[in-house]
């Protein structure tokens, strides 16, 4: 079984593009994801993995994850390989987001009170439903 379930910071905006050969949407980007423990005396370390998102949950991520936002992003992981102009070969590692999450909690209009903001965004099976303005994470 190949699943993935990561929390963590947008490190950039997503970056969009669209394939050549078939015009499908591509969104990329890295969560900086922190380690569960640090050592003692000093501060907890961070991966910084990519993501990438394809079509419907791509669009998700292009329009409503920004830099900094905290998000969850269930999907799998996948290597590719690839030579390059100079007959360089070239190796990644990355998590093919399946489902992407809001996780951040914003400041709700009265006082220190705060609302969590962590539920179902958009997944391949799945699209987007808000059945009211107030169910809207942002």
């Amino acid at each position: 079984m190949n699943k993935v379930v990561l929390m963590g910071r947008l490190t950039r905006d997503p970056e969009t593009r669209y394939t050549q050969t078939n015009n499908t949407l591509v969104a990329s980007f890295t969560l900086a994801v922190n380690r569960r423990f640090a050592r003692q005396g000093e501060e907890r370390q961070a991966d910084f993995i990519p993501i990438v998102a394809w079509n419907k949950t791509g669009e998700f991520c292009s329009k409503y994850f920004k830099k900094g936002q905290q998000v969850g992003v269930i999907g799998r992981i996948q290597t590719r390989n690839w030579d390059d102009d100079q007959g360089q070969k070239h190796y990644v590692t990355e998590v093919i987001a399946e489902e992407a999450y809001f996780a951040d909690s914003r400041r709700d209009g009265a006082g220190d009170n705060f609302e969590n903001t962590f539920g179902t965004a958009v997944s391949e099976s799945q699209e987007f439903q808000v059945s009211s303005d107030d169910d809207l994470p942002f």
